[in-house]
């Protein structure tokens, strides 16, 4: 599996992540302003007419684009079980045991039937048991407690999150420095 490369806008904000294909097309594109991190691949070309000598490309982990207009980071990130999961660290949020991601659920704080909205900061990781206890109630209403609020992540900690089994430390090292300082991944 290839690593991922962490693509910045010229402001240094993460703005996504590259497979090395996408990379080199910007390096050819002469898009790269600058760069940061280890060697994650080197790219061989073909040979130059005038040398005789193969091009190359050395791909770092990070690197960041320029263009005419600053590339903005997203603010509105899609809400999916995998990245629900690693944000709540694949735990309960209500017996606050560990499970694997097939063993855990979508639960809504508020439910849906009962006005809740499916964003972010009205859901959380729940394993089938809990999830099936507290059902169509309110956690009042059975007197159940979250082990930790639910949050909207913010650009930093969502690429973390989508992208955290193939996240090299240098990438993470970066991106940590822009987690909310709130985030449980600090």
């Amino acid at each position: 599996m290839q690593p991922r490369i962490l693509r910045l806008n010229q402001a240094g904000q993460p703005i996504e992540w590259l497979d090395w294909q996408e990379a080199v097309c910007l390096f050819a594109r002469e898009m790269i302003v600058w760069t940061l991190g280890d060697e994650v691949k080197r790219v061989r070309g073909g040979f130059s007419r005038l040398t005789g000598q193969t091009s190359q490309i050395v791909l770092p982990s990070i690197i960041a684009t320029g263009g005419e207009q600053l590339a903005r980071p997203r603010t509105n990130y899609p809400l999916t079980n995998p990245a629900l999961f690693a944000r709540d660290g694949y735990l309960c949020m209500y017996c606050a045991r560990p499970f694997s991601a097939a063993s855990l659920t979508r639960d809504h704080i508020v439910p849906t039937s009962r006005g809740g909205f499916d964003k972010w900061e009205n859901v959380v990781a729940a394993c089938r048991r809990c999830n099936q206890h507290k059902a169509d109630q309110l956690l009042e209403e059975i007197n159940m407690q979250l082990v930790a609020l639910p949050f909207r992540p913010n650009n930093a900690e969502y690429l973390a999150l989508i992208n955290s089994k193939r996240i090299l430390g240098d990438q993470m090292e970066f991106l940590r420095g822009q987690f909310s300082r709130n985030s449980r991944w600090l």
